[in-house]
Protein backbone atom coordinates (compact mmCIF):
# COMPACT_ATOMS: atom_id res chain seq x y z
CA UNK A 1 0.00 0.00 0.00
CA UNK A 2 1.21 3.90 -0.92
CA UNK A 3 0.62 5.56 2.83
CA UNK A 4 0.81 9.58 2.14
CA UNK A 5 1.44 11.79 4.93
CA UNK A 6 0.27 16.03 4.51
CA UNK A 7 1.95 18.76 6.28
CA UNK A 8 -0.74 19.68 8.92
CA UNK A 9 -2.46 23.10 8.31
CA UNK A 10 -4.72 23.90 10.82
CA UNK A 11 -3.15 26.75 12.81
CA UNK A 12 0.00 26.11 14.88
CA UNK A 13 -0.13 22.16 14.38
CA UNK A 14 3.08 21.02 14.09
CA UNK A 15 2.49 17.59 14.77
CA UNK A 16 3.26 15.44 12.00
CA UNK A 17 1.41 11.90 11.35
CA UNK A 18 4.64 9.73 11.15
CA UNK A 19 8.21 10.05 12.46
CA UNK A 20 11.10 8.14 10.44
CA UNK A 21 11.12 5.30 12.59
CA UNK A 22 7.59 4.76 11.33
CA UNK A 23 8.47 4.79 7.76
CA UNK A 24 11.16 2.41 8.18
CA UNK A 25 8.56 -0.12 10.05
CA UNK A 26 6.44 0.23 6.86
CA UNK A 27 9.03 0.07 4.04
CA UNK A 28 10.27 -3.43 5.42
CA UNK A 29 6.83 -4.50 5.38
CA UNK A 30 6.91 -3.61 1.49
CA UNK A 31 4.97 -0.43 2.02
CA UNK A 32 5.56 2.49 -0.18
CA UNK A 33 5.64 5.82 2.02
CA UNK A 34 5.75 9.93 0.74
CA UNK A 35 6.11 12.87 2.85
CA UNK A 36 5.30 16.10 2.16
CA UNK A 37 8.00 18.40 1.75
CA UNK A 38 8.86 20.19 5.43
CA UNK A 39 6.01 17.96 7.02
CA UNK A 40 7.87 16.91 10.01
CA UNK A 41 9.96 20.40 10.63
CA UNK A 42 7.71 21.41 13.39
CA UNK A 43 8.62 17.69 15.44
CA UNK A 44 12.14 17.92 14.69
CA UNK A 45 12.37 16.04 11.80
CA UNK A 46 13.78 16.95 8.33
CA UNK A 47 13.33 15.63 4.95
CA UNK A 48 16.72 13.50 4.78
CA UNK A 49 15.67 11.96 8.02
CA UNK A 50 12.47 11.11 5.86
CA UNK A 51 14.18 9.63 2.71
CA UNK A 52 17.42 7.88 4.80
CA UNK A 53 14.35 5.80 6.49
CA UNK A 54 12.97 5.47 2.82
CA UNK A 55 10.44 7.68 2.02
CA UNK A 56 9.98 9.70 -1.05
CA UNK A 57 8.95 13.57 -0.57
CA UNK A 58 6.52 14.71 -1.96
CA UNK A 59 6.32 19.10 -3.02
CA UNK A 60 2.63 19.86 -2.20
CA UNK A 61 -0.20 18.00 -1.02
CA UNK A 62 -2.13 17.87 -3.85
CA UNK A 63 0.52 14.75 -4.80
CA UNK A 64 -0.04 13.51 -1.31
CA UNK A 65 -3.92 12.99 -1.85
CA UNK A 66 -3.15 12.21 -5.99
CA UNK A 67 -1.02 9.50 -5.24
CA UNK A 68 -1.62 7.33 -1.66
CA UNK A 69 -3.96 4.50 -1.07
CA UNK A 70 -3.44 5.43 2.68
CA UNK A 71 -3.66 9.27 4.55
CA UNK A 72 -2.51 9.62 7.58
CA UNK A 73 -3.04 12.78 9.66
CA UNK A 74 -3.49 14.61 13.02
CA UNK A 75 -6.07 16.32 12.62
CA UNK A 76 -9.24 17.17 10.59
CA UNK A 77 -8.85 17.77 6.92
CA UNK A 78 -9.75 21.61 6.68
CA UNK A 79 -12.11 22.94 3.66
CA UNK A 80 -8.86 23.00 1.53
CA UNK A 81 -8.00 19.61 1.76
CA UNK A 82 -11.93 18.54 1.29
CA UNK A 83 -11.64 18.61 -2.52
CA UNK A 84 -8.23 16.73 -2.70
CA UNK A 85 -9.74 13.37 -0.64
CA UNK A 86 -10.58 10.67 -3.16
CA UNK A 87 -12.97 8.29 -3.60
CA UNK A 88 -12.47 5.07 -1.48
CA UNK A 89 -9.19 6.45 -0.45
CA UNK A 90 -8.21 5.65 3.47
CA UNK A 91 -8.17 8.66 5.75
CA UNK A 92 -6.46 7.81 9.23
CA UNK A 93 -6.81 10.82 11.66
CA UNK A 94 -8.65 12.36 14.11
CA UNK A 95 -11.91 13.82 13.11
CA UNK A 96 -14.04 14.71 15.79
CA UNK A 97 -17.25 14.39 13.30
CA UNK A 98 -19.80 15.53 16.01
CA UNK A 99 -18.77 18.78 16.64
CA UNK A 100 -18.72 19.56 12.27
CA UNK A 101 -21.90 19.20 10.07
CA UNK A 102 -19.38 20.79 7.32
CA UNK A 103 -16.60 18.34 7.73
CA UNK A 104 -19.12 15.55 8.42
CA UNK A 105 -21.04 16.43 4.59
CA UNK A 106 -17.58 16.68 2.83
CA UNK A 107 -16.21 13.71 3.86
CA UNK A 108 -19.78 11.64 3.24
CA UNK A 109 -19.44 13.39 -0.15
CA UNK A 110 -15.85 12.21 -0.72
CA UNK A 111 -16.76 8.65 -0.30
CA UNK A 112 -13.60 7.77 1.34
CA UNK A 113 -12.91 5.50 4.26
CA UNK A 114 -12.89 7.62 7.03
CA UNK A 115 -11.26 5.80 10.22
CA UNK A 116 -11.13 7.85 13.34
CA UNK A 117 -8.26 7.83 16.01
CA UNK A 118 -10.95 9.07 18.32
CA UNK A 119 -12.98 6.13 18.11
CA UNK A 120 -10.63 3.07 17.80
CA UNK A 121 -11.71 1.36 20.85
CA UNK A 122 -10.36 -2.25 22.01
CA UNK A 123 -12.44 -5.05 23.92
CA UNK A 124 -11.79 -3.28 27.70
CA UNK A 125 -13.76 -0.43 26.77
CA UNK A 126 -10.17 1.82 26.04
CA UNK A 127 -9.56 4.34 23.06
CA UNK A 128 -6.17 3.25 22.65
CA UNK A 129 -5.16 6.38 20.19
CA UNK A 130 -6.67 9.03 22.37
CA UNK A 131 -5.69 8.14 25.12
CA UNK A 132 -1.68 9.79 24.49
CA UNK A 133 -3.01 13.14 22.96
CA UNK A 134 -5.38 13.27 26.11
CA UNK A 135 -2.50 12.55 28.26
CA UNK A 136 -1.01 15.44 26.98
CA UNK A 137 -4.01 17.88 26.86
CA UNK A 138 -4.65 17.35 30.17
CA UNK A 139 -1.29 17.64 31.72
CA UNK A 140 -0.98 21.32 29.56
CA UNK A 141 -4.51 22.21 30.21
CA UNK A 142 -3.20 22.76 34.01
CA UNK A 143 0.13 24.65 32.64
CA UNK A 144 -2.40 26.45 30.11
CA UNK A 145 -4.40 27.42 32.48
CA UNK A 146 -2.07 28.63 35.32
CA UNK A 147 -0.63 30.91 32.90
CA UNK A 148 -3.76 32.54 32.34
CA UNK A 149 -4.68 33.13 35.69
CA UNK A 150 -1.28 35.49 35.75
CA UNK A 151 -3.05 39.12 35.80
CA UNK A 152 -0.82 40.05 32.68
CA UNK A 153 -3.45 37.62 31.08
CA UNK A 154 -6.53 39.45 32.62
CA UNK A 155 -6.92 36.32 35.38
CA UNK A 156 -7.18 37.11 39.00
CA UNK A 157 -3.59 37.44 39.68
CA UNK A 158 -3.26 33.94 41.16
CA UNK A 159 -0.23 31.29 41.49
CA UNK A 160 -1.64 27.91 41.46
CA UNK A 161 0.12 26.33 44.68
CA UNK A 162 0.10 29.19 46.55
CA UNK A 163 2.92 29.74 49.27
CA UNK A 164 3.55 29.27 52.79
CA UNK A 165 0.86 31.16 54.45
CA UNK A 166 -0.98 32.18 51.04
CA UNK A 167 -3.94 29.54 50.10
CA UNK A 168 -3.42 27.79 46.89
CA UNK A 169 -5.90 28.09 43.61
CA UNK A 170 -9.44 25.80 43.56
CA UNK A 171 -8.95 24.12 40.33
CA UNK A 172 -12.09 21.86 39.36
CA UNK A 173 -12.04 18.70 36.73
CA UNK A 174 -15.51 17.88 35.28
CA UNK A 175 -14.91 14.39 34.41
CA UNK A 176 -12.12 11.73 35.86
CA UNK A 177 -11.29 10.14 32.41
CA UNK A 178 -7.51 9.82 31.03
CA UNK A 179 -7.53 14.25 30.30
CA UNK A 180 -9.16 14.64 33.91
CA UNK A 181 -6.62 12.12 35.94
CA UNK A 182 -3.41 13.84 34.22
CA UNK A 183 -4.42 17.89 34.61
CA UNK A 184 -4.89 16.44 38.87
CA UNK A 185 -1.71 14.92 38.79
CA UNK A 186 -0.33 17.97 37.76
CA UNK A 187 -2.44 20.47 39.59
CA UNK A 188 -2.11 18.08 43.03
CA UNK A 189 1.31 17.93 42.17
CA UNK A 190 2.02 22.14 42.29
CA UNK A 191 -0.22 21.87 45.66
CA UNK A 192 -3.12 23.58 44.29
CA UNK A 193 -6.89 22.42 45.96
CA UNK A 194 -7.96 19.71 43.04
CA UNK A 195 -11.90 18.72 42.87
CA UNK A 196 -12.74 16.01 40.23
CA UNK A 197 -16.53 15.10 39.50
CA UNK A 198 -17.71 12.39 37.58
CA UNK A 199 -20.66 9.97 37.79
CA UNK A 200 -18.66 6.93 37.87
CA UNK A 201 -19.00 5.84 41.10
CA UNK A 202 -16.42 3.72 40.66
CA UNK A 203 -13.67 5.50 38.91
CA UNK A 204 -14.13 8.16 41.97
CA UNK A 205 -12.88 5.30 44.32
CA UNK A 206 -10.05 4.88 42.09
CA UNK A 207 -8.86 7.68 41.82
CA UNK A 208 -9.84 8.92 45.40
CA UNK A 209 -7.71 5.88 46.29
CA UNK A 210 -4.71 6.49 43.78
CA UNK A 211 -4.51 10.68 44.02
CA UNK A 212 -2.91 12.50 47.04
CA UNK A 213 -4.60 14.20 49.49
CA UNK A 214 -5.19 17.56 47.83
CA UNK A 215 -7.65 15.86 45.27
CA UNK A 216 -11.05 14.85 46.40
CA UNK A 217 -13.49 13.45 44.50
CA UNK A 218 -17.24 14.41 43.72
CA UNK A 219 -20.47 12.95 42.35
CA UNK A 220 -20.79 14.94 39.55
CA UNK A 221 -24.56 16.33 39.32
CA UNK A 222 -26.05 19.90 38.56
CA UNK A 223 -26.21 21.19 42.49
CA UNK A 224 -22.45 19.60 42.58
CA UNK A 225 -21.49 21.55 39.67
CA UNK A 226 -23.10 24.76 40.48
CA UNK A 227 -21.38 24.97 43.84
CA UNK A 228 -17.77 23.69 42.62
CA UNK A 229 -17.55 26.46 40.23
CA UNK A 230 -18.95 29.13 42.00
CA UNK A 231 -15.54 28.09 43.90
CA UNK A 232 -12.79 27.66 41.57
CA UNK A 233 -10.44 29.95 39.84
CA UNK A 234 -9.21 27.42 37.12
CA UNK A 235 -12.09 24.86 35.64
CA UNK A 236 -10.79 21.82 32.99
CA UNK A 237 -13.30 20.44 31.09
CA UNK A 238 -12.40 17.02 30.52
CA UNK A 239 -15.58 15.14 29.66
CA UNK A 240 -15.70 12.76 26.68
CA UNK A 241 -18.63 10.45 25.12
CA UNK A 242 -16.85 8.66 22.25
CA UNK A 243 -17.62 9.92 19.16
CA UNK A 244 -20.37 11.98 20.09
CA UNK A 245 -21.05 16.22 21.23
CA UNK A 246 -19.78 16.44 24.34
CA UNK A 247 -22.60 17.31 27.31
CA UNK A 248 -22.91 20.93 28.38
CA UNK A 249 -22.66 20.99 32.23
CA UNK A 250 -22.10 24.77 32.56
CA UNK A 251 -24.41 26.70 30.56
CA UNK A 252 -24.28 30.50 30.47
CA UNK A 253 -26.17 31.71 33.22
CA UNK A 254 -23.84 29.06 35.25
CA UNK A 255 -21.01 31.64 34.57
CA UNK A 256 -22.71 34.10 36.27
CA UNK A 257 -21.86 32.59 39.81
CA UNK A 258 -18.60 32.43 38.78
CA UNK A 259 -16.09 34.41 40.31
CA UNK A 260 -14.52 37.41 38.00
CA UNK A 261 -11.33 36.35 36.40
CA UNK A 262 -11.85 32.33 36.63
CA UNK A 263 -10.32 30.50 34.39
CA UNK A 264 -12.30 27.77 31.98
CA UNK A 265 -9.74 25.50 30.16
CA UNK A 266 -11.95 22.87 28.13
CA UNK A 267 -10.29 19.73 26.59
CA UNK A 268 -13.83 19.04 25.35
CA UNK A 269 -13.64 21.43 22.45
CA UNK A 270 -12.94 19.03 19.84
CA UNK A 271 -15.82 17.41 20.46
CA UNK A 272 -18.16 20.45 20.65
CA UNK A 273 -17.34 21.50 24.23
CA UNK A 274 -18.58 20.90 27.28
CA UNK A 275 -19.14 24.10 28.13
CA UNK A 276 -21.95 26.58 26.53
CA UNK A 277 -19.96 29.52 25.83
CA UNK A 278 -16.72 27.58 24.94
CA UNK A 279 -15.60 27.84 21.20
CA UNK A 280 -12.40 26.62 19.34
CA UNK A 281 -9.30 29.18 19.38
CA UNK A 282 -6.32 29.18 18.35
CA UNK A 283 -2.81 28.93 20.08
CA UNK A 284 -2.21 32.81 18.49
CA UNK A 285 -5.50 33.53 20.01
CA UNK A 286 -6.08 30.83 22.80
CA UNK A 287 -8.38 32.97 24.65
CA UNK A 288 -11.72 35.46 25.19
CA UNK A 289 -13.84 36.42 27.61
CA UNK A 290 -17.41 36.14 28.86
CA UNK A 291 -19.34 37.31 31.97
CA UNK A 292 -15.48 38.37 33.13
CA UNK A 293 -14.56 34.17 33.04
CA UNK A 294 -11.51 33.95 30.82
CA UNK A 295 -12.54 30.53 28.01
CA UNK A 296 -9.83 28.96 26.59
CA UNK A 297 -10.80 26.38 23.94
CA UNK A 298 -7.66 25.60 22.07
CA UNK A 299 -8.74 22.81 20.27
CA UNK A 300 -5.31 20.83 19.09
CA UNK A 301 -3.41 21.84 22.45
CA UNK A 302 -0.60 18.71 22.04
CA UNK A 303 0.48 20.82 18.84
CA UNK A 304 1.98 23.50 20.77
CA UNK A 305 4.67 20.48 22.36
CA UNK A 306 4.96 18.55 19.00
CA UNK A 307 8.39 17.45 20.20
CA UNK A 308 6.56 15.00 22.62
CA UNK A 309 3.09 15.07 21.17
CA UNK A 310 4.05 13.34 17.99
CA UNK A 311 6.25 10.42 19.30
CA UNK A 312 3.29 10.08 21.66
CA UNK A 313 0.99 9.64 18.83
CA UNK A 314 2.91 7.91 16.44
CA UNK A 315 3.72 5.10 19.10
CA UNK A 316 -0.09 4.62 19.46
CA UNK A 317 -1.11 4.89 15.41
CA UNK A 318 1.92 2.81 13.82
CA UNK A 319 0.41 -0.52 14.99
CA UNK A 320 -2.86 0.20 13.64
CA UNK A 321 -1.86 1.97 10.16
CA UNK A 322 1.01 -1.02 9.89
CA UNK A 323 -2.71 -3.02 9.76
CA UNK A 324 -4.56 -1.74 7.91
CA UNK A 325 -1.51 -1.06 5.42
CA UNK A 326 -1.28 -4.64 5.13
CA UNK A 327 -4.87 -6.14 4.78
CA UNK A 328 -6.13 -2.90 3.30
CA UNK A 329 -10.75 -2.14 3.46
CA UNK A 330 -12.68 -3.90 3.66
CA UNK A 331 -10.30 -6.41 4.69
CA UNK A 332 -9.47 -4.70 7.79
CA UNK A 333 -12.77 -3.92 9.12
CA UNK A 334 -14.03 -7.79 8.63
CA UNK A 335 -10.70 -8.69 10.73
CA UNK A 336 -9.80 -6.56 13.73
CA UNK A 337 -12.71 -5.22 16.06
CA UNK A 338 -10.79 -2.33 17.43
CA UNK A 339 -10.38 -0.23 14.08
CA UNK A 340 -13.83 -1.56 12.75
CA UNK A 341 -15.33 0.78 15.36
CA UNK A 342 -12.86 3.81 14.60
CA UNK A 343 -14.97 3.23 10.81
CA UNK A 344 -16.95 6.69 10.93
CA UNK A 345 -17.83 7.35 7.35
CA UNK A 346 -17.64 4.70 4.56
CA UNK A 347 -18.14 5.49 0.80
CA UNK A 348 -20.85 8.24 1.39
CA UNK A 349 -22.38 6.38 4.39
CA UNK A 350 -21.95 7.39 8.57
CA UNK A 351 -21.39 3.59 9.87
CA UNK A 352 -21.06 5.30 13.13
CA UNK A 353 -24.51 5.86 15.00
CA UNK A 354 -23.42 9.18 17.28
CA UNK A 355 -22.75 10.87 14.48
CA UNK A 356 -25.65 10.21 12.48
CA UNK A 357 -27.80 10.85 15.68
CA UNK A 358 -26.07 14.33 16.43
CA UNK A 359 -27.39 15.43 12.72
CA UNK A 360 -30.06 13.76 12.07
CA UNK A 361 -28.05 11.90 9.19
CA UNK A 362 -28.75 7.93 7.74
CA UNK A 363 -26.95 5.72 9.93
CA UNK A 364 -25.61 2.64 8.22
CA UNK A 365 -24.27 -0.29 9.90
CA UNK A 366 -20.52 -0.96 8.71
CA UNK A 367 -21.84 -4.91 8.46
CA UNK A 368 -23.74 -3.62 5.25
CA UNK A 369 -20.93 -2.12 3.76
CA UNK A 370 -18.12 -5.24 4.51
CA UNK A 371 -20.50 -7.98 3.55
Amino acid sequence: MRVGVPKEIKTNENRVALIPAGVEILKNCGHDVIIEKAAGIGSGFTDKDYTDAGARIAQDSAQIFEKSDMIMKVKEPLPEEYGLICENQIVFTYFHFAASRGLTNAIVDSKCIAIAYETVQNDAGQLPLLIPMSEVAGRMAIQEGARYLEKLHGGKGILLGGVPGVEPASVVILGGGIVGTNAAKIAAGLGARVQILDIDLERLRYLDDVMPKNVITVMSNPANIRRAISEADLVIGAVLIPGAKAPSLITRDMLKIMKKGTVIADVAVDQGGCVETIRPTTHEEPIYEIEGVIHYGVANMPGAVPMTSTKALTNATLPYALQIANEGFPQIAKSNREIAKGVNIASGKITYKSVADEFNLPYTPLAEIVQ
